[in-house]
């Protein structure tokens, strides 16, 4: 750029870059600098051509406008003011900044001591000035071309009944997928390839729930290594697709990878399906007071994150991660809603799923569902029509939430996850009855308030974090040993059972107890009332190798393995999901009451009559029934037969005849049962019959 223009006063908002009027306006944000520059540089980030004081702060914001450039032009910031850790202030001009609000992020990053706004080895840590600059090195924004008016593609737009999550990764599903083409695989452009959309399809699921997309970086320790944080749960470009889902062609060009996952979006709602996006809105990659100056420490410290009362030099750590974002700051608050109506309203997708949303609801005082940012989130008219998903806890005291989110969100329900899980896998010695029938229905101890439905629970046995389902019936234990860590990470403890022998052997007895109870387990997943939620690759039984932690292992451990696909697997979730359609009482939007004119259910024993209070509380007895009825009929509709013990049984059905629609086990033939006539039930496993 041979010369640029001076800068005049620009207009305070929206915050971040974008090009008007023949220029470029800028708007920051930041409560305690006392001037902020903006740095523009050539094209490649490398070479800084000018430096300009933006004008106010205006309410709180910095601003300017530059005339006669535009779209593609590269800048950072340097905030001036007080470098004072004690007072929570740790503003450094050494050190150029990501805009929060950038669109397009260029550079490569590289953990290097001269991020950091002190000096490393210093007797004073982080108390002391790192004076170092950092700029060369530094990832910068660059304005991004304004949004294209355009018609979009029919947007689906699913009932809260009748959504059924699919949780995924964006490489690891299409990476070895058979039909994809090579250079598409492991991409944005190849979950959208019509491969892929055939097997969402073929399987009946509505809503793809993406691990994180947005652009991350790897943690400092996982760099050492040659790792990566192959989740992305490390976010730092808020408004950004990741680039290393992209097509290679386009990973050095920001345009071009956000008209890529823009495409992938359209594609995905031309074939019926939903984008749920997973969203990491409680730390940054900063870390605690040891860690770098990236971005928002930089900018604005004691407005960004959680600093601990007493002692503002450090971090409240509610995360587990080092810092946490002060979602209750108003300036905080904006920033979440701005980012998630611009990936709403600009990127096309459909909803989120809120990583550690307790965090977003935490005032001085703990956890409140009324909070300021669960509010305006509800008001926005942007948002008003999106899904609303809660991970309802975090790493903090009083991090259990759940049951406790405001409105529609939609939760994990990890009480469904372990009582399923304890029911199939412990024969004998598992969760009893009357637990298992109090999950299968929705939960409705921990959701049956307020305006709740029943849809709050997201039903699930095996999520990213954990064991697969082929896995959590294939060991014993975890074995992590390749995320570097001598196996200390991951959850211990977790709830799993290898049937006789650690991971996979040629057993045929312990090979045919696994299968049927990974089918019993997604059958209970898939037929239970809540919104079902299917890992990826458990519908063709991918293992893991027993790592219940692979959030570094962006290798074979990770990606399908459609090779050795489970084709039984896959037809049986087909079936389930085809059963759910076609039952609306699988799928009831309101609480089973029972008063007059409502559906209703009944619960049986294997004798044949109602459940007694001393059926319930009987442990030695595990199997038993259920019964659905519509609303103002005379007959029940559906009957639901569990039998988690490793023996078939016999059991009596009233109110008959029935016929039966499935078995997990894909053991029994479809009789028709006539009343009084026993029906045997075969071992793990889980039988529908429709009334005749």
């Amino acid at each position: 750029m041979a010369h640029l223009p001076d800068l005049q006063p620009g207009w305070h908002e929206p915050l971040g870059s974008f090009a008007r009027d023949g220029g470029v306006n800028f708007a920051v944000a930041s409560d305690g600098a006392t001037r902020i520059e903006l740095c523009v540089f050539d094209a490649e980030g490398q070479r800084e051509l000018r430096r300009y004081e933006l004008a106010g702060p205006h309410d709180g914001v910095f601003h300017g406008f530059l005339q006669g450039v535009g779209p593609g032009l590269v800048y950072g910031l340097r905030a001036h003011g007080p470098y004072a850790p004690e007072q929570g202030h740790r503003f450094n001009p050494h050190k150029l900044l990501l805009d929060p609000y950038a669109r397009e992020i260029v550079g490569h990053f590289g953990w290097r001591a001269e991020h950091h706004g002190y000096e490393l080895g210093h007797p004073d840590g982080p108390r002391s000035l790192d004076t170092r600059d950092n700029a060369t090195q530094a990832l910068k924004a660059r304005v991004a071309p304004p949004p294209v008016a355009q018609a979009l593609p029919h947007r689906p737009r699913r009932a809260p009944a009748e959504v059924v999550l699919y949780e995924m990764h964006v490489k690891g599903f299409s990476r070895l997928l058979p039909g994809v083409p090579e250079d598409l695989r492991g991409t944005y452009a190849g979950l959208a390839h019509p491969a892929a959309i055939a097997h969402f399809k073929r399987l009946g699921v509505t809503t793809l729930s993406l691990l994180p997309v947005q652009y991350c970086i790897a943690e400092p320790h996982l760099a050492e290594r040659g790792l990566h944080n192959y989740w992305g749960y490390n976010t730092l470009g808020f408004f950004c697709p990741d680039p290393r889902w992209a097509q290679a062609r386009h990973r050095d060009d920001p345009s071009a990878v956000t008209a890529e996952f823009r495409q992938m979006v359209d594609a995905l709602h031309a074939a019926g399906l939903e984008v749920v996006l997973d969203v990491v809105y409680n730390h940054t990659p900063e870390g605690n007071e040891f860690g770098p100056t990236l971005s928002f420490r930089g900018l604005d410290n004691k407005s960004w994150y959680r600093l601990v009362a007493g002692d503002w030099s450090r971090y409240e750590n509610l995360t587990g991660c080092g810092n946490t974002l002060h979602a209750s700051h108003p300036r905080i608050t904006q920033f979440v809603l701005d980012s998630l109506r611009y990936w709403v309203a600009e990127m096309g997708v459909d909803g989120f799923r809120f990583d550690l949303a307790p965090v977003l609801g935490r005032s001085s005082h703990g956890f409140d569902p009324n909070a300021a940012f669960f509010t305006a989130l509800r008001q926005d008219p942007v948002l008003a029509g999106v899904h609303l998903i809660a991970e309802p806890w975090d790493a903090a005291y009083d991090g259990y939430q759940v049951g406790r989110f405001p409105g529609r969100f939609l939760e994990w329900n990890d009480k469904f996850r372990d009582a399923a899980r304890g029911y199939w896998l412990k024969a004998g010695q598992g969760v009893g009855r009357g637990e298992f029938a109090r999950r299968f229905m929705a939960s409705s101890d921990v959701f049956h308030h307020g305006q709740r439905q029943p849809t709050a629970s997201v039903n699930f046995v095996a999520v990213h974090d954990g064991f697969t389902l082929a896995d959590l019936t294939s060991y014993s234990t975890k074995h992590n040993h390749a995320n570097g860590e001598d196996n200390r990470d991951g959850r211990d403890g977790e709830l799993c059972a290898n049937f006789g022998a650690e991971g996979p052997t040629d057993d045929a007895a312990i090979n045919a107890t696994r299968q049927r109870v990974r089918r019993a387990l997604l059958a209970t997943t898939l037929l239970a009332q809540g919104t079902p939620m299917l890992c990826a690759g458990d519908e063709i039984g991918n293992s893991q190798g027993g790592n219940n932690n692979a959030y570094c292992q962006d290798n074979p451990t990770t990606w399908l393995n459609w090779d050795e696909a489970d084709g039984g697997l896959t037809e049986l979730v087909a079936q389930l999901l085809a059963l759910r359609a076609q039952e609306p009482l699988l799928r009831h939007p309101r609480w089973f009451a029972g008063g007059p004119g409502e559906a209703s259910i009944a619960w049986y024993a294997p004798s044949g009559h109602e459940m007694t209070p001393n059926d319930w509380h009987d442990a030695g007895q595990r199997a038993f029934g259920a019964q659905l009825r519509e609303a103002g009929a005379s007959a029940p509709r559906l009957m639901i037969v569990f039998n988690p013990d490793p023996t078939p049984l016999p059991f009596l059905l009233c109110n008959g005849p029935w016929q039966l629609i499935l078995d997990s086990s894909g053991e029994s033939a479809a009789p028709l049962v006539l009343p009084g006539q026993p029906l045997n039930v075969p071992a793990r496993s889980l039988l529908v019959l429709r009334h005749q």
